[in-house]
């Protein structure tokens, strides 16, 4: 009997959920891989499979400004590889398809029994220490240089023997825990691949084309229903650290029968501080907004996305060029620019779009330092924090959440307390701080830390002078502060603190709806 060409919609669904369960299979080693709160409490970490070309064919729900920007730049990191059976290549320039430093990518090509190169399983972990030059490797920067080791594709797994005296080239010796749980993340994702490929009854190339086929069919239909123009929306960042304060993010999208064109004229030239981002960060932020119109079901590949293109002017703020510093573009201003999209789509479909929501993921770095006799600790620590959501046409916003671009968990305050010198004295609500309107906005959280031993800090934050803004009447909510001892600090900001000092961060609730 021979093979159908094609697979029905049946053996499709199955094929999509297959590949999707590969994705979660792969985060759940990792997870439980991994040394470092950041990746095994906090879930800071994506992953995805992605075909020969380089276009993404499934992911796990995890981190949008991870898997976004992955989507967009892994056809230029295919196309500049040579790839071989059992290496995988290790990669975190910002320029070269990376985000920030701190995101390291390990991909690895899975061939089939004849030697064709098929696909490629991928994982991004968010790495609390990528030598930069302040503790939790999220400086207050000006360069890429300072913000740590640079790496460009390298080979970190040759033949299937992982290059440990590059890492410990890079990191020192034994400090490589989250890398070899990378690795093994992605081992499994490659015996997991060749389960669904063998159990295929088509070729698995024909099987991708299809899958890419049926979920452009989906976006298009999808975006032919929305009202046909152009929508404009200004947002701005705080300021950059370093004195320019006020940027604009403009965006046009143009919305047609043929897709959609988003248009960033008009927005800051990039900045001395590290607000600034490559072009992949403000593709990850479009696509997870557009990814939000479509059908819950729809599955998330390239296809989705082809009905989209976008530019940005070289050399802006959403198009950095090196050597700019880039460590709060991926988790600052994507957050900006999913609130500009946001506010363009809500001049076409008011009743779909919410209010913004905080608007900033609340970054907290931090480290040993020395001490009055010249002592240090050596240790390491990052985290988000959760603000609120904004209020809708259906309803109130979620509070104390973490939301848009990043999807990860607070960490535990008994791990927090287990693993480094710190104290956390308060972690509530922080009430009334969401927009009121006839839908209210979510509240933030007030994250309050006392340092039990010399500590370096750095803060990135954003919405503490530009409130988080309402729709359809709804009022703004509340920015949010950041107090060291009671005392109001920037929004950006690293600085000493001694034992005994208290750290308070009161995170942006989100915009009320409804007048």
């Amino acid at each position: 009997m021979s093979q159908s060409p094609i697979l029905d919609p049946v053996k499709l669904g199955l094929f999509v959920s297959r590949l999707e369960s590969v994705c979660e299979e792969m985060g759940a080693v990792l997870q439980r891989a991994a040394f470092s709160p950041n990746i095994k409490d906090r879930l800071d970490f994506s992953c995805a499979i992605f075909d020969a070309r380089g276009e993404l064919c499934a992911q796990a729900a995890h981190i949008p400004v991870h898997l976004g920007s992955m989507a967009y730049a892994m056809v230029d990191i295919v196309s500049a590889c040579e790839w071989h059976s059992g290496d995988m290549i290790v990669v975190n320039d910002p320029f070269l398809g990376g985000t920030h430093l701190p995101d390291v990518t390990v991909i690895a090509p899975f061939f089939d029994e004849r030697g064709e190169l098929l696909a490629f399983v991928v994982n991004r972990a968010h790495h609390a220490d990528i030598g930069a030059s302040t503790p939790g490797s999220m400086p207050l920067s000006k360069t890429l240089a300072e913000e740590g080791v640079v790496i460009p594709p390298t080979l970190l797994v040759r033949a299937g023997v992982l290059d440990k005296a590059l890492l410990d080239s890079w990191f020192g010796d034994g400090q490589h825990g989250d890398f070899i749980a990378q690795v093994s993340a992605n081992r499994s994702g490659l015996l997991r691949l060749a389960d669904v490929v063998s159990a295929l009854p088509v070729a698995f190339d024909a099987a991708v084309e299809q899958l890419q086929h049926y979920a452009e069919g989906i976006a298009r239909r999808r975006l032919a229903e929305l009202p046909k123009g152009i929508y404009c929306f200004s947002d701005y960042m705080d300021d950059d650290g370093f004195g320019n304060s006020h940027l604009p993010i403009v965006v046009s999208i143009e919305l047609s029968n043929g897709g959609v064109v988003v248009d960033f004229s008009g927005t800051s030239a990039q900045v001395a501080g590290n607000i600034n981002c490559p072009l992949s960060v403000a593709a990850a932020a479009v696509y997870y907004v557009f990814r939000c119109l479509m059908p819950n079901e729809v599955p998330v590949c390239m296809g989705l996305f082809r009905p989209i293109s976008l530019s940005a002017p070289l050399g802006c703020l959403l198009n950095a060029q090196r050597p700019a510093a880039v460590a709060a573009g991926n988790v600052e201003t994507s957050m900006r620019i999913t609130d500009a999209v946001l506010g363009a789509l809500a001049q076409a479909v008011p009743e779909l779009i919410p209010a913004a929501s905080q608007g900033s993921m609340n970054n907290v770095a931090m480290g040993g330092a020395v001490n009055s006799r010249g002592e240090s600790d050596t240790w390491n620590y990052y985290e988000t924090i959760a603000g609120g959501m904004g209020a809708h046409a259906k309803g109130v916003g979620l509070s104390a959440v973490q939301s848009h671009m990043t999807n990860t968990l607070n960490t535990p305050v008994e791990s927090l307390e287990m693993h480094y010198p710190l104290r956390v004295r308060r972690y509530a609500l922080r009430k009334n701080s969401g927009g009121a309107g006839q839908f209210k906005g979510g509240d933030g959280v007030v994250r309050e830390f006392e340092f039990l031993a010399p500590t370096q800090f750095t803060l990135l934050t954003e919405r503490r002078n530009l409130a988080p803004w309402g729709l359809a009447g709804g009022a703004d909510a509340v920015p949010g502060r950041n107090l060291l001892n009671g005392q109001l600090l920037p929004a950006k900001v690293s600085q000493s603190a001694q034992a005994g000092d208290v750290l308070t961060i009161e995170t942006p609730g989100g915009g009320g709806w409804g007048g």
